[in-house]
């Protein structure tokens, strides 16, 4: 039986164990679709394990037996999603380390990344969203909103190659790539300033999008909160114009926000691939470019896994915070 509180409606812990609970079919469908996507995709992965020299076909068939290729396609997906329960990734044809250690190995870089990166677009994007709102129609609201329509069409990689020519070939004011100088021994601070010293090419790449999206829906939602029925109200009781803006809108409208932040958190790891291959950022997204070009079937397996659990678990946060800020959600 659901716990009620006393204005009836479902407890906030409650309310996000029955979304975790729901999120557990969930990630087992998509495991399944991953692995039929792979499975189905064209291209044999025996050529990386054998390599480009020409091998008999007795080696090739025991090489396919030995990683289980030659089993029926569903015994295979029902072998793996057992694996991945018990934590088995499998194995990379072409690193030939265990998908879950090289995984690891890179995720750290490409969080790193992805949380400075929406952090940054997210603060930028809100304050020029409420900037421009707090003024429509003026000089700073047409520039905001040139700002977020740039950003938005801009694409990722385009982007981040202009950079490189500008800052890192043009200027030489900051590297073209990589996660830090391999040639300088650093540790401490100057290790750490090195380190974002090179993120912050890729970094500027990455958020310009994401600011320009909460930009524009930061002055859109505040716009139309501000013309509501409680804001007018709230004004007609002598309510100061600041504590209007600040305590009523922006609360109002930070549901929408919320959203698109979420939004934002669960694609970037997807779209990271991209700028991580053109800057040489050793994250996940280059592991993944590098895995198609392979054809390393079960790295790319283990990364859309990841990308799913993210996009899940980001979900999932996104609905505890709508739970929190809105409570009539858990009704």
């Amino acid at each position: 039986m659901p716990v009620r509180n006393a204005a009836g409606g479902t407890a906030l812990w409650q309310y996000a164990l029955m979304r975790l609970l729901q999120a557990v079919p969930l990630l087992l469908g998509i495991i399944v679709i991953n692995y039929l996507l792979i499975a189905l995709a064209p291209g044999d992965p025996v050529t990386a394990l054998v390599g480009d020299y020409p091998a008999p076909p007795e080696y090739i068939e025991q090489v396919r037996a030995q990683f289980g290729l030659d089993k029926p396609l569903w015994e295979q997906i029902a072998r793996y999603v057992l694996n991945v329960v018990q934590g088995n990734l499998g194995f990379s044809f072409a690193n030939r380390v265990p998908v879950l250690d090289l995984v690891m190995e890179r995720l750290g870089r490409t969080l790193l990344l992805m949380f400075i990166t929406i952090s940054a677009a997210t603060a930028m994007g809100i304050a020029l969203g409420t900037l421009a709102a707090r003024r429509p129609g003026s000089l700073l609201d047409t520039l905001a909103t040139g700002v977020a329509l740039t950003g938005y069409s801009v694409p990722e990689f385009w982007l981040g190659q202009i950079l490189v020519i500008v800052f890192a070939v043009w200027l030489r004011w900051l590297p073209a790539g990589g996660f830090r100088d391999v040639r300088l021994e650093l540790s401490g601070l100057d290790l750490y300033l090195n380190m974002l010293k090179h993120m912050l090419l890729p970094m500027a790449a990455l958020s310009f999008r994401y600011m320009a999206i909460t930009t524009r829906l930061t002055r859109a939602s505040l716009l139309e909160v501000m013309n509501s029925e409680f804001i007018l109200a709230a004004r007609a009781r002598g309510v100061s114009e600041r504590r209007v803006f600040w305590s009523h809108g922006l609360r109002a409208a930070a549901l929408p926000i919320v959203t698109v932040v979420g939004y934002n958190f669960s694609f970037i790891m997807a779209g990271s691939a991209l700028v991580e291959t053109v800057f040489g950022w050793p994250g996940v997204g280059r592991l993944m470019y590098d895995s198609i070009f392979y054809r390393d079937y079960p790295v790319l397996l283990g990364i859309l896994l990841l990308v799913s659990v993210t996009v899940v678990i980001v979900n999932l946060l996104t609905d505890i915070a709508y739970a929190f800020l809105d409570p009539r959600v858990r009704y």
